[in-house]
């Protein structure tokens, strides 16, 4: 049996994250924007806006549409599934989503999540 080790970048502590807001990191050269949404949940995205191409998602407004929990760019507004990049106005757009884990209180990223 062969383990991989999955390399986790530590970007901040849990709380520097507003609620229902982001942050922006740089985790191994590319751009990351990181949420925490109203129950605590954290989730990380690619920052860069598919549609404008500017590095702003982590500006955006987190909340929910439905039961989805989103990040609206500030932008052009268009939503996406902060759990799995996907656009909600536009199918045949995503944004990466990246693995997120919060170990003593500190965000850690990890790589990009592959698109099943």
């Amino acid at each position: 049996m062969t383990t991989t080790a999955i390399s986790l970048t530590p970007v901040c502590a849990v709380d520097a994250i507003p609620l229902e807001g982001g942050v922006a990191a740089l985790v191994d050269g590319s751009a990351v924007a990181v949420f925490r949404s109203f129950d605590g949940s954290v989730f990380a995205l690619s920052n860069v806006d598919p549609f404008s191409g500017a590095s702003v998602l982590s500006r955006g407004i987190v909340g929910t549409r439905g039961d989805v929990p989103v990040v609206s760019s500030p932008m052009y507004k268009q939503a996406f599934d902060l759990r799995t990049g996907a656009c909600l106005d536009d199918a045949a757009v995503r944004v990466t989503s990246y693995d997120v884990a919060v170990v003593d209180g500190v965000v850690h990223v990890g790589p990009a999540r592959e698109v099943a």
